[in-house]
């Protein structure tokens, strides 16, 4: 009986340390993500209800805001221009989406083989994800400039017009999306490569003993496989479209002229451009906070639907 007792007793002493061991791990826990928090707290989540606010005010950072309720939404909602730069922001999405998953994937599948100089390719085409837009602005003045660029030269020779290209309404935002993709295509490439890498070479073995060829495999093996990491390209690239800002504001002439932004006559005006003309130029930030809150919901409607047909597009076994 005493020794049962003194068991007990031992028992509780070591639940007692742990128990203080623990408190101790986690006051000093809270000390270490401290400064996250008070960052978060101040600087994320202090300037979403902020922005919340003054989306429901009249507010020119001059003076105070002033409370309107549904004066800038019922605006916006009325405004044609908002219209436009919707359906430019869906169109630029439209192109932009499919043709970055596409490229991306089939360039991972090529660099995924065993060649010569492969760290060497996979170096050259990740360059311009951390190239500035100012660079890719330059690079691309090169081709595309309308008096003396390597496009308009070879239209020339082929005997074709030359084009204005960043000047054509109906231009601008094909070619605005395809400098993207080639500006981004590095990123969603390595994330593809981390998926194929992790699909079992015995798979494809087994498709070869069974007589299939290179595009049966992928299309049967490789597409399923990683659709896991497709659903996820599509996701993030989805999101980055509706964000696009740096690209359009730059090779459109933001850098020269803000309000020039989103030209030719707002033919690539895009909803963040639009919200960063009306808050920064105008000084209408309430009406841009307006924005930046239907520009929130919106993809949060288009991330809950893609979630939804996760289940169709996703290959779990």
């Amino acid at each position: 009986m005493g020794n049962t007792e003194l068991a007990h007793t031992e028992v509780k002493n070591v639940v007692r340390k742990r128990r203080k061991k623990l408190n101790s791990d986690g006051k000093w826990g809270l000390v270490m993500v401290a400064p996250y928090l008070v960052h978060f707290v101040v600087f994320v989540l202090g300037s979403l209800l902020a922005s919340l606010y003054f989306s429901f005010s009249e507010y020119d950072i001059l003076n105070p805001p002033k409370w309107t309720g549904l004066e800038n939404y019922t605006k916006l909602f009325n405004e044609e221009i908002f219209w436009k730069a919707l359906g430019n922001t869906l169109y630029f999405a439209v192109l932009f989406v499919p043709l970055q998953t596409i490229f991306a994937l089939i360039l991972a599948t090529a660099l995924n083989q065993k060649l010569r100089g492969l760290k060497l390719f996979r170096l050259a085409h990740f360059l311009p994800v951390i190239s500035s837009w100012t660079v890719i602005l330059y690079v691309s003045d090169a081709f595309f400039n309308t008096r003396f660029g390597l496009a308009n030269d070879f239209l020339n020779r082929m005997g074709l017009e030359p084009q204005t290209w960043l000047q054509d309404p109906h231009l601008v935002i094909p070619l605005l999306v395809l400098i993207a993709v080639w500006k981004g295509i590095g990123y969603i490439m390595v994330i593809f490569l981390a998926g194929l890498q992790n699909v079992p070479s015995d798979v494809y073995e087994a498709a070869e003993i069974d007589g299939a060829g290179t595009f049966r495999k992928f299309m049967n093996i490789t597409v399923p496989l990683i659709s896991g990491t497709t659903f996820l390209v599509v996701v993030l690239s989805t999101i980055s479209t509706f964000q696009a800002f740096e690209q359009i504001y730059v090779m459109t002439g933001g850098a020269q002229d803000a309000t020039a932004a989103g030209g030719p006559n707002n033919s690539s005006l895009v909803l963040m451009i639009y919200l960063y003309r009306e808050g920064f130029s105008f000084l209408r930030m309430g009406y841009a906070s307006a924005i930046a809150w239907v520009l929130f919901v919106l993809l949060f409607i288009l991330t809950i639907v893609q979630v939804t047909l996760q289940k169709k597009w996703v290959h779990y076994e």
